[in-house]
């Protein structure tokens, strides 16, 4: 290999050693799925662990190897159209909804498309005297898209099994986890933040998406912060109140859902013989009541709050939260004598909702190119998720991560954080 010094050999080795790594993760996934399990595709807005593969495979060769390699040859054409999302600029894309219907290329080929690329790319990342931003960004831009859809598959897969009455595991059957109890729970307390203006947003230092820059000021007034998240016990306590045929906590665009919809409980809850009980990847699991409720709408957790004389915190309002708390606490843990608020559960659990539609940020540009199709076009109709959930990859967590569902979605593990003025 030739570089031209040791700093960017340490350089590209560490890009390989990171590509390779997160690109195995995903295979790891499906490390104990069937062909047939990789298939599936339960509704329009999951899709198959197979195309999944595909799909982040598919984004290095048009954003990397058609582009930056004159002489690369694509593992097969009709793959451009099989395995584009949404980039309207690449060209036509396969319906979303009919990625199940997908049964050719097999799951093997997929994976041998996989070997194909990451060849070429690993080859490309040798042979690369110089890396320029340019081919850097994009790399990165790869990897941190890779990671959301290793987020997604397990979604989706959660998605995909609990509609099979045999409610299959994931996980190992023998590997249960162990429930928290009641008395672990902290009481439900509301931290204080002062008025003041506050910087929101990412550094240009460090990797971010589009919608996360630019940094900038925004005016918050007093508000108080849960020192945790809601738990199935005291969601169940909503819904035994009648909170679900309580028109008075609903929008008016939720209670139409859920009049529409049937709805009385969180996805994946199931009453049988008068005992709750929740799908999750280890099957059909007791509602454990101290763990925080997931999988849950806007319009749930709206109600919610409501319901508790509360509201759902402003995106901005998380990050200032979030940063300052965890600036407080690394401040103290030196100090034998901590008094920093303990605000729990701000990553890794689930995303919580808050009360801040999708939009972009004063003086948002997104990426150049196609890849910029990547955030801005949702920008309408959608709510702000903060924090990260249990199938996030933990180096892929950041506290100004944006993500953004539909107000009715609930499939992706959403939770809820209060709020008061």
């Amino acid at each position: 290999m030739n570089f031209t010094s040791n700093a960017k050999y340490e350089e590209i080795a560490s890009l390989i050693n990171r590509y390779h790594a997160i690109r195995q993760h995903s295979v790891n996934l499906i490390a104990e799925l069937s062909a047939e399990d990789c298939q599936l595709q339960a509704m329009a807005d999951v899709s198959p662990s197979k195309w999944h593969l595909a799909h982040t495979t598919w984004f290095f060769e048009t954003f990397l190897l058609t582009q930056q390699q004159a002489q690369y040859q694509v593992f097969d054409s009709a793959f451009k159209v099989l395995f584009n999302s949404y980039y309207n600029g690449i060209g036509d894309q396969y319906s979303r909804a009919s990625r199940g219907a997908l049964s050719r290329p097999s799951l093997e080929s997929v994976l041998g498309y996989r070997r194909y690329v990451d060849n070429a790319v690993l080859e490309f990342l040798n042979q690369t005297i110089h890396v320029s931003k340019e081919i850097a960004d994009i790399i990165e831009l790869g990897l941190n898209h890779e990671q959301q859809h290793q987020e997604l598959m397990l979604m989706d897969i959660k998605y995909n099994f609990s509609i099979n009455p045999l409610f299959p595991h994931y996980y190992d059957k023998n590997n249960n986890p162990v429930a928290v109890s009641q008395s672990q729970v902290s009481e439900l307390n509301f931290v204080p933040f002062s008025q003041q203006i506050i910087d929101i947003g990412a550094a240009e230092s460090d990797f971010s998406y589009d919608n996360e820059r630019p940094k900038h000021q925004v005016f918050i007034q007093p508000f108080r912060f849960a020192n945790r998240l809601i738990t199935n016990g005291e969601y169940l306590a909503f819904m035994q109140s009648g909170g679900y045929q309580n028109p008075e906590h609903w929008l008016s665009d939720g209670w139409a859902q859920i009049n529409k919809t049937h709805q009385t409980a969180p996805l994946y809850w199931h009453k049988i013989n008068n005992e709750w009980f929740e799908f999750t990847l280890h099957g059909l699991q007791p509602l454990a009541l101290a763990e925080p409720v997931t999988h849950i709408t806007f319009y749930e957790a709206s109600a919610y709050a409501h319901y508790c004389n509360a509201r759902l915190p402003t995106e901005f309002e998380w990050e200032y939260a979030a940063a300052h708390t965890l600036e407080d606490q690394f401040k103290q843990s030196n100090s034998a004598n901590s008094t920093a608020p303990v605000i729990e559960q701000l990553t890794e659990h689930c995303w919580q909702w808050t009360n801040s539609a999708y939009l972009p940020y004063p003086g948002f540009k997104p990426v150049a190119g196609v890849a910029g199709e990547y955030n801005g076009k949702f920008m309408a109709n959608q709510m702000v998720l903060r924090g990260g959930c249990k199938f996030t990859p933990k180096n892929h967590l950041r506290l100004t991560y944006r993500n953004f569902y539909y107000p009715y979605q609930a499939w992706m593990r959403s939770g809820i954080r209060l709020a008061k003025d």
